[in-house]
């Protein structure tokens, strides 16, 4: 007999290196965490000294190794009641939004859309200008507008909540685990 496990959360990584170790540390103070890393996601994590292997020792760790995104069939088994996508670079809202699903993270977005499962996006072009880190210095960037465009119209999807800065992924979060902990009482 198969024993369902309580369901967790679905937490991607894209390439980007915009709050990614304050995301890091949200993920974990969470409960039954899944980490989804993209291989762009990947090649950041190394540029800013974080290795994989000591995130695997914390949570469980799927990688962008398949052309199908095999790991998204998890989402079918209600083993993911959220997917937060965090920090989402452009490129993965631009897709998002699109309806692009060519990558491990973006076909997880689709598919949890289909399942209707609740996405949090912390989107990090959404405001005119980002001061943010990249390796060994801070820079400053200037989001083009179809970025900012695309940040807008993710907001209008169903089941989809973007976070805008990382008190608001925090905010979000606790809203979505006090409604899942009320949901379940």
């Amino acid at each position: 007999m198969l024993v369902q496990e309580t369901p967790r959360i679905a937490w991607g990584l894209t390439g980007s290196g915009h709050y990614l170790r304050e995301s890091l540390e949200i993920i974990e103070t969470l409960p039954d965490v899944d980490l989804f890393v993209t291989r762009a996601a990947a090649e950041v994590l190394g540029m800013y000294g974080i290795p994989l292997k000591s995130l695997r020792e914390r949570m469980r760790v799927f990688q962008d190794h398949t052309a199908s995104s095999v790991p998204v069939g998890f989402l079918y088994g209600g083993h993911y009641h959220t997917l937060i996508i965090g920090p989402a670079t452009s490129n993965t809202v631009a897709k998002c939004v699109a309806g692009i699903s060519d990558t491990l993270v973006t076909n997880l977005y689709a598919q949890a859309g289909k399942c209707r499962i609740p996405s949090i996006v912390f989107a990090c072009d959404c405001e005119p200008t980002v001061i943010t880190e990249a390796p060994g210095q801070t820079v400053t960037l200037y989001p083009r507008p179809i970025d900012l465009e695309n940040t807008e119209r993710l907001k209008r999807f169903p089941y989809t909540e973007v976070a805008e800065s990382i008190e608001a992924l925090k905010s979000a979060i606790d809203q979505r685990m006090t409604c899942l902990s009320t949901s379940s009482s």
